[in-house]
């Protein structure tokens, strides 16, 4: 399998890699632009315009937008997160020309029709409605704003509901001149495809783009802060979140794997202690989540009114302990999880495809898979020690707290601990 890469003369970028004995294909537009890359009073409009997509063309309607990928068996899907916004396709390698002329119409042709806006901003507020009866959904997003407050990287993806009831047509346009560029857009595919055709294809459909300057997303602090959210709920729900490293930090691999042994397994730490010894829980985790400039390790977990406290307290004492006597058998194994993860989940188009875009996004270039492994496996368990050092005892945090939750501890009480 050979990755391939060219540029158009107006700067998009094109990667392909054929996968030989697949009869499928993943193929989609990723679009450097995300939630971070918000002003204040568009807080929600990238979301917006990706729920557009899909409401008409000059050429074709929504339903025939669905039906022209249906028809051949294939789906048709989209997703914005805080740095990108994905408009892809599945589909037989057959149809692969079909699929990135649907994804080409909806981005160089939508139509924005009022009507459509209209109907799409109240399924947009049912979303947000539904994300707020969501425990675990909803806490993300105020741990998100505890840690980055008063900046894009810390506002809700799918944004406040007064700002999506303003919405208009020209909100929308405005963000598609702002950062729909050609060399913000990076298109992607996987799996029985042919390079050469789709570099052609791309050229029709794109290749009249103007370049334009884009607006850059602004640098992102994690400070910390607490949110607590009284509710009368069955479980109280925590999460936790400390300052951690972005995609380009030296120690992004450390603390992949730091989160793995943490609270990444059945066999980690967090769920043999709290969830498997004392039964305090049914749902513990930790992840390692990064941006470009910044990160951010997660623990999660749900727990009783009544066992919160203990949860919370052993969660800190956890990760100090680790500092001491994380072994070398458990960082091992995290890492062995991390490569079969990684490894596993290339045998998918759809997951290769979206690896090489966010790869040349990142570093302008897409690394072998061998270079990636050989970084996980440069980690040593100093490293690992190191990192678990800064993430117990000294890296700022940020505490997210929903349902019944006055016994918990607050972030005050936290830090004692942690210095303790």
């Amino acid at each position: 399998m050979t990755v391939q890469i060219a540029t158009l003369e107006n700067g998009l970028r094109i990667v392909t890699e054929r996968m030989p004995g697949l009869q499928s294909a993943a193929i989609g537009i990723w679009v450097c632009a995300g939630g971070r890359h918000e002003r204040p009073e568009q807080n929600g409009v990238a979301h917006f315009l990706e729920h557009m997509a899909f409401k008409g063309t000059a050429r074709r309607s929504a339903l025939q937008i669905a039906e022209a990928i249906e028809d051949v068996g294939g789906y048709i899907n989209a997703y914005t997160s805080r740095e990108v916004t994905a408009y892809y396709a599945r589909v037989l390698g057959a149809d692969t020309e079909l699929a990135l002329d649907v994804i080409g119409d909806i981005l160089m042709n939508p139509v924005f029709d009022p009507k459509e806006i209209e109907t799409e901003r109240h399924v947009i507020l049912q979303e947000i409605g539904q994300a707020l009866d969501t425990p675990d959904d909803v806490i993300f997003d105020w741990l998100q704003e505890k840690a980055y407050p008063g900046q894009a990287l810390g506002r809700t993806i799918l944004g406040e509901t007064a700002r999506i009831r303003a919405f208009d047509r020209e909100d929308l346009a405005t963000f598609v001149t702002e950062h729909y560029g050609p060399d913000q857009l990076i298109l992607s595919a996987a799996g029985d495809v042919d390079h050469d055709r789709i570099v052609t294809q791309a050229r029709e459909i794109f290749g009249g783009l103007i370049r334009r300057p884009g607006r850059s997303a602004d640098p992102a602090r994690f400070a910390g802060g607490e949110a607590r959210h009284e509710k009368r709920l069955e479980q109280a729900h925590v999460a936790l979140a400390f300052d951690g490293p972005g995609y380009r930090h030296a120690d992004y691999y450390t603390g992949q794997i730091y989160s793995i042994a943490l609270g990444g397994g059945m066999s980690s730490r967090l769920f043999q202690e709290i969830r498997e010894k004392r039964g305090l829980c049914y749902t513990i985790f930790a992840q390692s989540g990064a941006y470009a400039d910044t990160g951010m390790t997660t623990i999660y977990a749900g727990t009783s009114a009544d066992e919160i406290g203990d949860l919370m307290t052993l969660t800190i004492d956890e990760m100090k302990r680790a500092v001491e006597d994380m072994s070398v058998a458990e960082i091992d194994r995290a890492r062995a999880q991390m490569k079969a993860g990684l490894l596993m989940g290339l045998e998918s188009p759809s997951s290769r495809a979206e690896r090489m875009a966010r790869m040349l996004q990142i570093w302008g270039e897409v690394p072998p898979i061998e270079s990636t492994v050989a970084k996980i496996d440069a980690v040593t368990p100093e490293d690992v020690r190191r990192f678990a050092e800064a993430q117990a005892v000294t890296s700022p945090a940020a505490l997210a707290l929903y349902g019944p939750v006055k016994r918990a501890p607050d972030l005050a009480a936290l830090a004692a601990r942690r210095a303790a």
